[in-house]
């Protein structure tokens, strides 16, 4: 499999698809399982707070340096995220690395699309709801950028004096795996086309 694995990666400039289109292999799922489902090659988030890690087989689900993409369709009125550097919990927020956040323009959170949540924000969303777009978040060594179809939006170097955010400790530059955040009943999220391009 690994084998299998590093050949398509070399055929795809170093792309790795990490999600099929048919079912949730090499995800795993925490506390509300219900609220996540996959219909028309997509991961459809609504529910109850869940988080869908990755547990594949690519790079044994810890990435450092990396490039990951992901088309992703904002419902109005809908609150999402992806978190990289983090690691399976059982249940919460999770604890571990960073959230890119996914949040539609008339949902009451103040971060919006492209932030870094609470490390460096935006107020308004870039992109519209009910429609397709590229997610592109890139990690090399203390930097993170996160670009919107094709367009550079947001980027940040962690500090050599970083302190995380108050109640946040976790938040800072090291390793791990990407998660998906359903955020609440009234909020759906879908992603699709989901890949990563290890740097390291």
């Amino acid at each position: 499999m690994i084998a299998l694995i590093l050949a398509l990666a070399v055929q795809n400039d170093g792309w790795v698809s990490i999600f099929n289109g048919k079912d949730l292999t090499g995800w795993k799922v925490n506390e509300a399982p219900e609220g996540v489902k996959v219909a028309d090659g997509a991961i459809v988030l609504n529910g109850k707070r869940a988080h869908v890690f990755y547990a594949g087989d690519v790079k044994g689900a810890d990435f450092k340096n990396f490039e990951f993409k992901a088309e992703v369709l904002i419902k109005p009125n809908s609150n999402s995220g992806i978190y990289f550097h983090t690691k399976f919990q059982p249940d919460g927020w999770p604890s571990q690395g960073f959230e890119a956040q996914v949040c539609a323009n008339g949902y009451k959170d103040p971060r919006k699309t492209a932030s870094l949540y609470a490390v460096k924000d935006l107020k308004e969303s870039p992109v519209k709801e009910d429609e397709w777009f590229e997610y592109h978040i890139k990690v090399v060594g203390k930097k993170v950028e996160i670009s919107l179809n094709g367009k550079l939006v947001n980027e940040w170097t962690q500090p050599d004096d970083w302190t995380p955010p108050k109640g946040m400790d976790g938040r800072k530059i090291g390793s791990g795996t990407f998660a998906l955040q359903v955020h609440d009943p009234g909020s759906t999220v879908m992603y699709k086309n989901i890949k990563v391009k290890p740097l390291d």
